[in-house]
């Protein structure tokens, strides 16, 4: 699941992404992508229009279909993977997680190589993806650059998991 603030904008296109990754992958049937946001101000909106032609001029499906929806506890424990867009929306989520389930959040662009390295216990905001919903075009062309670049890290991610969950006995 990846996760931004109002689910119309950052996350759906890390969702978008990602699904178009796992396929090109061969990962497509054992892998389920969505998104959320951790604000109901947008629910039931749409896929934001510039977030939907920066996809689009890209060569990605649009997004047609998606409605904000806002996070929820009970949706954290049948996710492995929970994406934090911002340092802010991880630790929104850590805190509904609670004890059970706040390691499966991580940090979306921790998985770019090109990224700084943040160490445990480090402050986690110099890996945020930026808002650019308050900016132009060239603002979702860079939050689309950034949900690329972390893209292919996070299938790698998968594909180990994965791979050692196969390799473990059942039992």
């Amino acid at each position: 699941m990846t996760v931004c603030t109002g689910n119309i904008c950052r996350s759906p296109m890390a969702e978008v992404v990602l699904r178009d990754r796992f396929e090109a992958a061969g990962l497509g049937d054992r892998v389920v992508v969505d998104s959320s946001g951790i604000s109901d101000e947008e629910h039931g909106r749409p896929v934001d229009r510039r977030a939907r032609a920066s996809l689009v001029a890209h060569g990605y499906p649009s997004g047609d279909g998606h409605r904000a929806r806002q996070v929820r506890a009970s949706d954290l424990p049948a996710r492995d993977l929970v994406l934090a867009m911002t340092s802010q929306h991880a630790r929104a989520l850590r805190r509904l997680a609670g004890s059970t389930g706040a390691e499966h959040v991580v940090m979306y662009r921790a998985f770019d190589p090109a990224a700084p390295v943040v160490a445990p216990g480090q402050p986690e905001h110099v890996l945020d993806v930026d808002d650019p919903w308050y900016g132009g075009p060239e603002d979702f062309e860079t939050c689309l650059a950034e949900v690329e670049a972390a893209a292919d890290g996070v299938v790698a991610h998968v594909r180990a998991a994965l791979a050692a969950r196969d390799a473990t006995p059942a039992g």
